[in-house]
């Protein structure tokens, strides 16, 4: 056999492997996508439904914030509905979580100064300042904030994962969609988040431990305690 042959066979190997490798890749994606919907979707509640829970806490996942510091689109639209339901009774906490890694980068103070403009009083809003993944997010509302029933309120595509974070790590929760699923770049934001349920559900599996946890904090005291400098200098 000439040594073109060869290569060409050798070529023609990887090439089918790689192949190969794609479509196990691809069934795994679709497998764990599918069942994971399939699982959660009867979890996406209506405000009574979420009413009747007797919720924690009204748990709303953070989402970009402005280079003013303002919500963005996405996250405004989170935060609209979790005031409907705290007006309508769901619950009387909101815990905001979202990433505050820096001093320059901070969603929950935003997410609370949102609810403090729309009438919610301070004490009954908690910041959660190291909800930097979803699946933290879940983790530190039981293990640090103590909620064992939460109404989680993110957009219809993130809630599926959210409820099976909750669902892994032994939560009562329900979900209310927030509205718009058709933002700048959403193609994108649902093709990447076919790929986070896949990693949601092996941590699902392995259940770490998040990256910060901390002292406990009781929904049950005031929300005000969770306050960092920068929403103090807001309440002036």
């Amino acid at each position: 056999m000439s040594g073109r042959k060869k290569a060409a066979r050798v070529i023609g190997g990887i090439i089918s492997f790689i192949v190969i490798v794609a479509i196990l890749a691809a069934a795994v994606v679709l497998c764990v996508n599918g069942r994971m919907i399939g699982m959660t979707r009867g979890r996406i509640v209506y405000t009574e439904e979420a009413k009747a829970m007797g919720a924690d806490c009204i748990l709303v996942l953070g989402a970009g914030v402005n280079a003013d510091g303002s919500p963005s689109l996405m996250l405004a639209d989170r935060l609209d509905t979790a005031f409907s339901l705290y007006k309508a009774g769901v619950s009387d906490r909101i815990l905001m979580s979202g990433d505050h890694g820096s001093d320059d980068y901070d969603e929950v103070s935003a997410m609370k100064d949102a609810a403090i403009r729309a009438g919610i009083p301070s004490d009954s809003v908690f910041m959660d300042h190291a909800g930097f993944i979803t699946y933290d997010s879940i983790y530190r509302a039981r293990d640090v904030f103590g909620a064992k029933k939460i109404v989680i309120v993110t957009q219809r595509y993130h809630l599926y994962r959210a409820l099976w974070i909750a669902y892994k790590l032994g939560v009562n929760a329900v979900g209310v969609a927030a509205p718009g699923e058709d933002y700048s770049g959403q193609l994108y934001r649902d093709l990447r988040e076919m790929g986070a349920r896949v990693k949601a559900f092996a941590m699902g599996i392995l259940k770490p431990a998040p990256r910060y946890l901390g002292e406990p904090i009781s929904l049950t005291g005031s929300g005000d305690v969770t306050n960092d400098e920068h929403f103090a200098a807001v309440q002036g």
